[in-house]
């Protein structure tokens, strides 16, 4: 085993912040994923629970697409979490998740940029994902548990970016530090943001996502299936998580449906 749960819980536990006191950690040699293991458990949940593996053979991006992991070089997590909101009020939650995530780093030594609506890059090359996915309570009120999966690469398997066809980040200098560390670190800091979150909402986080964000004031565009449906430059973010983007024809707000942002000299 790579991540020994009882070290992370034990640093949970013995951490100033109170708010991952409750956390259950459970750590894995292998799984297929994370997110799906959690999501099957909901039903059966009373606290967040923080689950890590090694190495997930089914790990899961944005739209459905594949995450390559590999045990040496990658951190892949999940954690389950109960919101007394609604679905509709989660609003934005991926680039709050992407808040923590980049500002973790930053305590980590690792300065991290946020690309909308769920990718942390590192000189330009996506260091980590996030994939959020959400079902109802079930019991009484409108409560809503959210299941948030993080893949983080600290080093490139050989040969992946040429397999890919694109540069990969990485964060070489976390593998010198305990996993376990590296992991309680970041739990705190999610953990902060969303209860943060749950009281004031994504508003709250608009100035520290725009602090990451790394197309400020570049020349972007929306791409849907292949199509380039906005372009113009990039402003920033709204109360909603929306992207905002000045065009000839004024300011525009994309939604994150299955779009992509890219620089407009990138490939589409």
């Amino acid at each position: 085993m790579l991540v020994q749960g009882e070290r992370v819980a034990k640093l949970l536990a013995g951490s100033d912040n109170a708010n991952v006191k409750d956390i259950v950690v459970e750590a894995v040699a292998q799984t297929g994923s994370t997110n799906a293991d959690l999501m099957q458990r909901l039903p059966t949940l009373a606290l967040p629970v923080l689950r890590v593996a090694d190495c997930q053979s089914a790990g899961r991006g944005r739209a459905g697409r594949a995450w390559r992991t590999a045990p040496e070089t990658s951190l892949t997590f999940s954690l389950a979490w109960r919101f007394e909101r609604p679905l509709h009020a989660l609003l934005g939650l991926p680039l709050a998740v992407g808040v923590a995530l980049a500002e973790a780093l930053q305590v980590l030594g690792v300065q991290a940029q946020l690309k909308w609506p769920n990718d942390v890059l590192r000189d330009g090359a996506k260091l980590a994902g996030v994939l959020i996915e959400t079902a109802a309570d079930g019991g009484a009120g409108q409560a809503t548990w959210a299941v948030i999966g993080i893949g983080l690469n600290l080093g490139v398997p050989p040969d992946l970016e040429f397999e890919l066809g694109r540069a990969i980040g990485a964060a070489p200098e976390l593998q010198k530090q305990p996993r376990e560390t590296v992991l309680a670190i970041i739990t705190s800091a999610l953990a902060d943001v969303l209860v943060e979150f749950e009281r004031y909402g994504f508003g709250a986080f608009i100035a520290r996502w725009q602090a990451f964000h790394s197309y400020a004031g570049q020349p972007v565009k929306i791409i849907d299936n292949g199509r380039i449906v906005q372009e113009g430059i990039a402003a920033g973010v709204d109360v909603m998580g929306r992207f905002l983007i000045d065009t000839g024809a004024g300011q525009a707000a994309v939604l994150a449906g299955d779009v992509s942002l890219r620089l407009q000299e990138q490939a589409s």
